[in-house]
């Protein structure tokens, strides 16, 4: 009897469900855009109630667009935006304030000043992570101290906190489970990757009461069961990660050396490094691969905060194209050789700049500038920006044969033709893109039986197609050294 899987995927734009057969393939999808807030300059938030409504509700329509019912569910895998911070009244379920996303810089001010104050050191050391308000702990700050009484409810053990994964396994279980697990608390600032615990000295550091946190599990483990109401079976989940490391797990990259690149809202790229948790002295983050019974693998990550988000900018708020699909059309016109840049710091610039306070421009504009000119620009932005990611790595001394892409844009044959060219390496598309909900659906069948081990899900990967480097040295140095003199103009620094 097929045993079936369902993942689902809550993305920083949309939700999305997807269930999958035992060899990775995909059965049936639903997918969800939900609102998004920005109360002020910097500011981005969600309605986590929203969120949870919107995937309840893709988790039924794809169970119904392959024609499965929950009862032949093995198991469900959650993969979800990291970062991104919910506190919720435990007696109700009622979040207490809008979701705080990762792309928020309202607490800029409050990190600069912890850096100021000689915090950051401390803070790399126990976390792998740098101070900045990319990260968990000073939005819950921000939170308890904004919200009437939040911080005396807090203590009274009255609220809990979670990042995306935890708020839809409380709903899913009828406010049962209060669990997250290993990748997702090492993205909070808050938790101790050496340790594998929340690090008392880091609460009292970001002001976070204890009471608030979730218990921390393994990425394939009993998180408990969904209520029967919500799909008309009990089905237990068994899996969670967060989207950038279930993307790892779903490209199948468990051998030291392996890396994927994630092309989504923004752009991730990790690097796994087994058992040794590697300090960055080119400012990428360490961070928890994956924990499976009890034991870490690390990586090193770099984030890009605005990748396919600049594509809908394009779209939504200049309006220079309709659908992201155009955007291919104007760049076989334009061609490689574009002398117009775009640098998309909307929300400030991730990995390797963190500079909060840098902002979005567009330079190299002339009479002959068009649409076709910043379309291009914007699609050569995320390639340019992982040539960034890819230049730090090299300088930790880690070596990056190839590189593994998904994520939307990964679908566009000139995006990833141009990201071999820019970065001269291989770039390998595998044939199930969708790996950040495989992954997620991996992780539950390790912990349900579908999967025996890491080897049986790696036998399952397949290359769709690989992009080989074409450029002219020349070329290929003279474009990224446009970009970078881009990129110094934009940074506050």
């Amino acid at each position: 009897m097929t045993r079936y899987l369902l993942a689902i995927d809550q993305g920083t734009t949309s939700s999305r469900a997807i269930v999958f057969d035992e060899r990775g393939q995909s059965l049936g999808v639903a997918q969800q855009e939900f609102h998004q807030y920005f109360p002020d300059d910097g500011w981005v938030e969600h309605d986590a109630t929203e969120i949870w409504n919107s995937t309840l509700s893709v988790c039924r329509g794809a169970l119904e667009d392959a024609g499965v019912t929950a009862d032949q569910l093995a198991g469900i895998g959650i993969t979800n935006q990291r970062e991104t911070t919910v506190i919720w009244d435990r007696s109700t379920g009622d979040p207490i304030y809008h979701a705080i996303v990762w792309q928020d810089r309202r607490t800029a001010s409050v990190c600069t000043k912890l850096k100021a104050d000689g915090h950051e050191n401390a803070v790399v050391e126990r976390t792998g992570l740098l101070i900045d308000p990319y990260f968990s702990a000073t939005k819950i700050a921000w939170i308890l101290d904004n919200v009437d009484g939040a911080r005396a409810r807090a203590e009274a053990g009255e609220l809990a906190f979670g990042t995306v994964d935890s708020w839809l396994l409380w709903n899913l279980t009828g406010g049962k489970s209060h669990f997250t697990d290993a990748t997702n608390a090492s993205r909070t600032a808050l938790y101790n990757i050496h340790q594998q615990q929340w690090d008392d000295e880091l609460l009292a550091l970001f002001r976070v009461p204890k009471t608030l946190l979730p218990e921390v599990l393994d990425c394939a483990a009993d998180y408990g069961s969904t209520l029967d109401k919500w799909f008309g079976a009990s089905v237990p989940v068994a899996g969670i990660a967060g989207d950038q490391q279930a993307a790892l797990i779903g490209q199948a990259c468990f051998r030291p050396g392996m890396a994927k690149s994630t092309y989504g809202t923004g752009c991730f790229l990790i690097l796994n490094t087994g058992d040794q948790a590697l300090r960055s002295e080119n400012r990428l983050l360490t961070t928890i691969a994956y924990r499976l019974n009890g034991k870490p693998c690390f990586a090193v990550e770099g984030s890009i905060f605005i990748a396919g988000a600049a594509m809908q900018w394009l779209r939504d708020g200049l309006r220079l194209i309709e659908h992201a699909s155009e955007s291919s059309v104007h760049a076989e016109t334009v061609g490689v050789e574009n002398p117009v840049y775009l640098v998309p710091a909307f929300t400030g610039l991730g990995a390797p700049h963190w500079d909060p306070h840098a902002r979005g421009a567009i330079m190299g504009l002339t009479r002959d500038t068009g649409i076709g000119e910043i379309v291009t620009a914007g699609l050569q932005s995320v390639c340019y920006q992982t040539k960034d990611l890819v230049r730090a790595i090299r300088n930790d001394g880690a070596r990056l044969a190839s590189l593994r892409v998904d994520g939307g844009m990964a679908v566009n044959d000139w995006v990833m033709q141009f990201l071999a060219d820019i970065l001269n390496v291989a770039v390998d598309r595998p044939r199930v893109t969708e790996t950040t909900a495989l992954g997620a659906a991996y992780l539950a069948g390790l912990q349900v039986g579908v999967y025996e081990s890491l080897d049986q899900i790696s036998e399952l990967w397949e290359c769709e197609r690989e992009f080989q480097p074409a450029m002219r040295p020349a070329l290929r140095e003279s474009l990224y050294a446009g970009w970078l003199d881009a990129v110094e103009r934009v940074c506050s620094n």
